[in-house]
């Protein structure tokens, strides 16, 4: 339940991300936006690890920073895969994509999912 919780979050984050920037976040619908979070949530437990194995020495000299590039590198994966209904126009927008991602994706959960789940 918290999974599908968790996609349908980042579902409306992609979609919130993409009416902030138009042209360089296209999402063609609210199914696209689903099926892009379900397939950044398969990614995330695939390749999310082997890419963080492979690049952990730079991820720690850089005090993790280097993970919202490790994300950047899954959205634009997703990207590859999910073919034109959902483009991202190229690496800076997506690791920019990605800190908001990851910025959104905290603050919804600390102020929304947590509460809501502590009042049951």
């Amino acid at each position: 339940m918290r999974w599908l919780l968790s996609v349908l979050v980042n579902s409306v984050l992609l979609l919130v991300i993409a009416g902030f920037f138009p042209d360089t976040f296209f999402v063609q619908n609210v199914w696209t936006a689903v099926m892009a979070s379900f397939l950044l949530s398969i990614l995330n437990v695939l390749v999310k690890p082997f890419l963080i194995l492979i690049t952990l020495p730079v991820t720690i000299l850089s005090l993790g920073f280097f993970l919202f590039v490790i994300n950047a590198i899954t959205l634009l994966i997703a990207d590859s895969l999910m073919g034109s209904a959902f483009e991202i126009s190229g690496f800076g927008m997506a690791l920019g994509a990605a800190i908001m991602l990851s910025i959104l994706n905290f603050a919804v959960q600390k102020i929304i999912v947590r509460p809501l789940s502590e009042k049951k």
